[in-house]
């Protein structure tokens, strides 16, 4: 652990600062992921649509060592915490920007393949005096808030199994809970677990799909959701990761998990005599003291298309039809809108937000999907399905602002070629290490969307389940995190680099900021020293290029925490765009059967952060603008030593030398495509529209 000197001057400013246990409801604090009512919305109004204009950077924080770029922060008592990197925690005054601790978990020392799967956190969260983190080697970690030490640390995952954490804590009743990933991955079975916030003692367990029948199962619901299973589907995890949003409920006392996509994606492999597969892609209501189940409502029953349900939820009271409603608001990836009564589980509404072909409808009185049978790619062909697996909305959170009444969301329409695997199903089985591996081929040669993806910032009405409006988002995931306040204001920011402000209830873009580089983390808005801030995280975050004018390049930007104020006055310096070159040895000579092994290695292990046909958009380097590639040693030095572990590249010891002389000639041979289409006038032309998930 790495801890800020504590002087005198330090400790009067920590004692000024220090959190006074539990947060405030009033928009002084914003303690979690989803703020303080689980909606990313704030009362705060002293910044509004009248006066943004005034708005100005009060202070940034340069993040060494790589960020993590849709990292949320939280806000308790004037003290900004955040994570980077592998969960480093840092504390840092909310009114100036000066650091007051950090803590590093050394995440990379440990972690080893499980650094394949993942990057970063995506959030922390505070309760009674402590700020709470999950690693990506699986642990959770309770540290003093005010000191930076740490209080306990209890591992959540299997030592050698493949689960991982990069999503955020929840906080509730003196229970901290946590979920992993990992079903793209492995064979994987998803559940969520309680522990105690004082000790960090397990209080309950609940698993999302059931596990093999003669074991037994752990609760009447995991007998109930195993009757909706065919096979021998354990042998493959079953999936059902809770890898990104819950949302607590104080009113009735419920935990609501978000439940992921089946391990592997393709149902025909994992549960081959069909069946809804409970609870996959479903949103489960548990009691919060207990765990035990309450309810569920279920998306995509029997889904094969990772139309997971982990993106966030929105709870509110809404008048429908003359009534008051309690209601909660999702919006997965399968490109639905719904609205659930939170007392029950029932489908209150849903409507999709984009185009979609998989499903014609959702029928409300029994909840279910109007399937369109095509859209399951059955018998071996190919079906072009809508949205992709990327989702209508994945992770970048949405917003629902009360005084609007209206629900904002980071769009995508785009979609993508399902088929099964060119070997049988029978006998199919998960790549070994940490290899992405969903069950689904290649497309046929000319089967593709038939029309451009595309991203836009959608506000939607969740009473009428109609658009109110709509704004273009640069590239094909183009909107950042959303955040709303009582000030009748919106926060996103964009791939494109800028930060903006809209009026919530029309849309009007009323200010914008220069952050040279994307936003894409959710902003949040809190008050420190009786002054409203808000504050986001800023870095490109994407794996591949994106359709942008210039990409992002991860060695030329400066990932940041950026905080801004009425009548801010600091400034970012001044940066002028540098084109990377691409790297080539003339002397090389390309051998194509081995740039072809090189290519699979690529497109298993080295895609999933450094692009898409070796072209990167800003979460890693792009290597073919990088020297290590030419020198083998280096290569080895890289890929066998580990020695850029701590910087976030994993060791893959594994690969053979063949396999490692492979990625050389790929690398030679991609280099000279592209180097050969900018000769041309075609600087886009190397670049592959779409992007890795990266959960």
């Amino acid at each position: 652990m790495r801890l800020a000197s504590l002087t005198l001057p330090f400790l009067a400013l920590l004692a000024a600062c220090a959190p006074s246990g539990q947060a405030r409801r009033d928009g002084t604090d914003w303690p979690s992921y989803g703020g303080i009512d689980e909606n990313h919305y704030s009362p705060l109004k002293d910044i509004n649509d009248h006066n943004v204009s005034r708005l100005g950077l009060a202070w940034y924080q340069d993040i060494e060592g790589g960020g993590s770029s849709l990292t949320a922060p939280i806000a308790v008592d004037g003290i900004l915490y955040y994570a980077s990197g592998y969960s480093v925690v840092h504390a840092v005054d909310a009114a100036t920007g000066h650091e007051l601790w950090t803590y590093d978990p050394q995440s990379w020392k440990v972690a080893d393949q499980k650094m394949r799967g993942a990057w970063g956190s995506r959030g922390i969260a505070y309760d009674n005096g402590a700020v709470y983190v999950g690693t990506i080697d699986g642990r959770l970690i309770a540290i003093n808030a005010r000191t930076g030490h740490k209080l306990w640390s209890t591992q959540t995952i299997g030592k050698d199994d493949e689960r991982y954490i990069s999503g955020a804590p929840w906080v509730f009743n003196g229970k901290v809970l946590i979920g992993h990933g990992g079903a793209d991955f492995a064979p994987i079975r998803g559940y969520v677990t309680a522990y105690d916030q004082k000790t960090g003692k397990q209080l309950w367990r609940f698993h999302t799909v059931p596990g093999d029948p003669k074991l037994g199962f752990e609760n009447k619901a995991m007998a109930m959701a195993a009757k909706t299973w065919t096979g021998e589907w354990w042998k493959y995890g079953g999936g059902g990761t809770a890898w990104n949003a819950m949302a607590y409920d104080p009113k009735y006392n419920r935990i609501y998990i978000g439940v992921g996509n089946g391990s592997p994606w393709n149902q025909k492999i994992r549960s081959p005599g069909g069946g809804d597969n409970l609870f996959l892609c479903s949103i489960v209501a548990l009691d919060a003291d207990t765990g035990e189940y309450v309810w569920h409502y279920q998306t995509n029953p029997g889904e094969t298309w990772d139309f997971n349900s982990a993106m966030d939820m929105e709870l509110a009271r809404l008048k429908i039809d003359g009534q008051e409603r309690d209601v909660l608001m999702h919006a997965p990836k399968n490109g639905f809108f719904y609205v659930i009564d939170r007392a029950t589980g029932k489908l209150i509404s849903a409507r999709n937000i984009v185009p979609v072909n998989w499903a014609s409808g959702i029928d409300v009185k029994s909840g279910r999907p109007i399937e369109n049978p095509a859209a399951r790619y059955p018998g071996g062909k190919a079906a072009i399905v809508y949205p992709s697996p990327f989702g209508a909305h994945n992770i970048e959170a949405m917003s629902f602002n009360p005084d609007s009444g209206l629900v904002y969301i980071p769009t995508m329409d785009q979609g993508r070629v399902y088929i099964d695997p060119a070997e049988p199903l029978k006998g199919w089985k998960h790549l070994d290490g940490q290899r992405l591996s969903v069950g689904t081929g290649a497309p046929p040669p000319g089967v593709t969307p038939d029309r451009p993806a595309t991203s836009f910032l959608l506000a939607w009405n969740p009473v009428t389940q109609s658009e109110a409006w709509r704004i273009p988002m640069p590239g094909l995931r183009g909107g950042g995190g959303t955040a709303t306040t009582a000030g009748n204001l919106l926060f996103q920011g964009n791939a494109g680099g800028k930060f903006v402000a809209y009026a919530a209830t029309s849309g009007k873009p009323l200010w914008s900021f220069d952050a040279q580089t994307a936003v894409m983390a959710q902003p949040i808005s809190y008050r420190a020293r009786g002054r409203q801030y808000v504050t986001v995280i800023a870095g490109s975050r994407f794996p591949t290029a994106i359709g942008l004018p210039r990409e992002w390049n991860y060695r030329t930007q400066q990932w940041r925490v950026l905080t801004f104020a009425l009548d801010g006055k600091a400034a970012l310096p001044k940066v002028d765009p540098v084109d990377m070159p691409v790297i080539d040895d003339p002397a090389f000579a390309v051998d194509p059967a081995k740039a072809a092994i090189g290519a699979t290695v690529f497109g298993q292990r080295c895609s999933i952060c450094h692009g898409a046909n070796a072209v990167s958009g800003g979460a890693a380097p792009d290597l073919l603008q990088s020297g290590v590639p030419l020198d083998t040693a280096s290569m080895k030095d890289v890929l066998h030593n580990g020695i850029l572990r701590e910087r976030g590249m994993p060791r893959f010891q594994e690969l053979t030398d063949d396999e490692i002389a492979g990625l050389q000639h790929y690398f030679r041979q991609r280099a000279r495509q592209v180097l050969a289409a900018q000769s041309a006038g075609q600087p886009g032309a190397q670049t592959h529209r779409g992007l890795n998930e990266g959960q």
